[in-house]
């Protein structure tokens, strides 16, 4: 990775107050659905419970099936991931935190899971200590009345917290553009080839595009250089032990 060309675009990210300034009004901007809505989708913005799964299922593709590992929900609102995980990956051995802007939402969180020791939620941006994979349901994709350049810098800036907090992978979903039309109104839309550059070149990341799930959106998962080849190398193993086993 090229240290020279990551300082050369410090420029993109935010930091100090306006980083603080950014995550007050997206806070305030949750804390306000969920007043009006409460622990349901809508709370966080999502317009049902289908959609809202569809999209876990996709940013979860960045995990393993069959191994234990450590997870990061960035933005996790009331906790609805981690119930989706219970229920959907009870046979996995998952250790869960959850961040979230809102100290309403990390209350609501745990008061969905008070008992399960790898359940955890707390307050903040990010977070130290790194787990295996981060991921982000649409944490990107409401500009809340920032400027373009802005909100892009935003973006950046919470995918490097994604990078940093990440020892294997993390995943994010965007809104797509549509065509060649502006921004619609409050939402963040953009292609998969902008974002996608950044984590290769500027985080040196394996990107995989997931976009064939039915919604006008897509998901982004970002692997380390050794993750592939760990996955590689199990591939390879296990077809050198099927070819003996014949």
């Amino acid at each position: 990775m090229r240290q020279a060309k990551r300082r050369s675009n410090s420029a993109n990210l935010l930091t100090g107050a306006e980083i603080d300034f950014v995550c007050a009004q997206v806070r305030d901007y949750y804390a306000a659905k969920l007043a009006s809505y409460g622990a349901t989708p809508r709370g966080v913005d999502w317009s049902c419970t289908t959609t809202q799964r569809l999209r876990f299922a996709q940013l979860l593709r960045i995990c393993p099936t069959n191994a234990p590992f450590s997870l990061i929900d960035l933005g996790c609102g009331y906790g609805a991931l981690a119930t989706f995980l219970v229920k959907h990956w009870s046979a996995a051995r998952i250790e869960y935190l959850g961040i979230d802007l809102s100290s309403e939402m990390v209350r609501r969180g745990r008061r969905r899971h008070p008992d399960d020791c790898r359940v955890r939620f707390v307050v903040g941006r990010n977070v130290l200590e790194p787990s295996d994979y981060v991921v982000a349901s649409g944490i990107m994709n409401v500009m809340v009345g920032f400027s373009l350049l802005t909100w892009e810098r935003f973006v950046s800036t919470m995918l490097l917290d994604m990078h940093r907090m990440s020892k294997v992978g993390f995943a994010v979903n965007f809104l797509k553009k549509p065509g060649q039309k502006s921004q619609p109104g409050p939402l963040y839309c953009t292609t998969p080839g902008k974002w996608a550059r950044f984590c290769e070149q500027e985080l040196g990341r394996s990107i995989e595009i997931v976009d064939d799930y039915g919604l006008r959106e897509f998901t982004l998962l970002a692997r380390t250089a050794n993750a592939i080849s760990d996955a590689t190398g199990r591939m390879s193993r296990c077809g050198k032990q099927a070819g003996t086993n014949k």
